[in-house]
């Protein structure tokens, strides 16, 4: 099927657009990704958009970059993908990029807890919005909506990510089967369910030049990483701080900090750490590899969704898992929540992101935006940020 320049252009505005605002990790950002693709623009529709975000939470790699290589894929088919995630990952590495100039000049970051003062209880309004909306879709039946509860208690209680999606699938088809065929065949499909195994590769630690090993080490963590790219700095922390001795604690630190404030994925951190370790070439390297494995999967199992999708038991899995992925966006954000909103005025921000979110559908654009200036103008008047 051909695509017209026409749509891979409108894949290629809107992830760049996207990259440049989408403040907050993954929920967030995937939260933006709804509220322009289904809210704004209609190119799917809800249900496939909590299949496509369901499939992601499934498998490995950053999830908001693989959302955004599927929808570029349904948008504008192969070279969507390919426009959409590279688009949402741009900004962010030029951001990075800079910063890790900058940093590597005068050793210390600029202060942006004025902006982020405001930014942050806008952040936790977009993703409770795309709670709420993607939540009538996929609690609409009361026993999802009991399964999405267990779900919620499970991932504030510590539970694994991943372990939470599996089992939730397993109860959605059990669920399923149960309506089919009666309740017996609930514990046939229990017992069969078996654990998830995976394997990590060890690092090549025999290669002695770095951009090879650099490039290894972010490939091995973009293909085996799960769940909230902030895993990524427990890598970082065991390889690159005490097993090949490349930063320091405090570096790591100052890494993590670029991957708060810069928006666009977590994983863009990898740019900042490659840029320390090897330059440019090392920036270059390291958020190749990182997101690499990412479109390699989006590319193996994009194609096969519109027809899985039309299989009984994959559309009952996946009910399960997306009542587990609004389960678990709202867990993100009950756990940001008493940091973004500390006093009054966080508190107005959030409610009036919420209000117009929901009720006017501003664009988000607009929102992260006025967030900013209300943090801004708040240092300024008060003198705190």
């Amino acid at each position: 099927m051909a695509y017209s320049a026409r749509k891979l252009g409108e894949v290629a505005d809107l992830f760049v657009k996207l990259g440049s605002i989408s403040f907050g990790g993954p929920a967030a950002h995937i939260a933006l990704m709804e509220q322009e693709t289904v809210v704004r623009r209609q190119w799917l529709s809800r249900e496939h958009f909590l299949d496509l975000l369901a499939t992601t939470n499934l498998v490995p790699g950053p999830n908001a970059v693989e959302m955004a290589g599927h929808i570029g894929f349904v948008r504008a088919g192969w070279p969507g993908l390919i426009v959409g995630g590279v688009a949402f990952i741009l900004p962010a590495f030029v951001i990075s990029l800079v910063l890790a100039w900058v940093y590597s000049r005068l050793g210390a970051l600029p202060q942006v807890t004025a902006l982020f003062y405001g930014i942050n209880p806008a952040v936790i309004a977009i993703i409770l919005a795309a709670t709420y909306r993607l939540g009538r879709t996929a609690l609409e039946d009361w026993r999802f909506l009991v399964l999405g509860i267990l779900c919620l208690a499970a991932a504030l209680l510590g539970a694994d990510e991943v372990s939470v999606l599996l089992a939730a699938g397993a109860a959605g088809v059990a669920l399923s089967a149960v309506e089919r065929h009666g309740p017996w065949q609930m514990t046939a499909l229990l017992s069969c369910w078996g654990p998830l195994v995976g394997v990590l590769a060890a690092p090549a630690s025999w290669l002695d030049d770095r951009l090879v090993r650099l490039g290894l080490f972010f490939l091995k963590v973009g293909a085996l990483i799960f769940g909230s790219g902030m895993v990524l700095f427990a890598f970082i922390q065991r390889d690159v701080v005490e097993r090949f001795g490349w930063l320091t604690q405090q570096q790591l630190l100052d890494a993590i900090a670029v991957g708060q404030m810069t928006p666009g994925p977590v994983l863009s951190s990898a740019t900042f750490i490659g840029y320390l370790v090897a330059g440019v070439p090392g920036a270059t390297v390291a958020t190749v590899a990182v997101f690499l494995p990412a479109f390699l999967i989006i590319a193996l199992v994009g194609p096969w969704i519109p027809r899985l999708r039309r299989s009984p038991w994959v559309q009952s899995f996946l009910r399960g898992v997306n009542a587990a992925v609004v389960a678990l966006i709202l867990a993100v954000a009950v756990s940001l929540f008493r940091a973004a909103v500390v006093d009054v005025w966080t508190a107005a921000i959030f409610l009036a992101g919420l209000v117009l979110l929901i009720r006017l559908r501003l664009d988000t654009l607009w929102l992260v935006v006025g967030g900013a200036a209300c943090g801004v103008i708040h240092y300024l008047v008060l003198g705190a940020g």
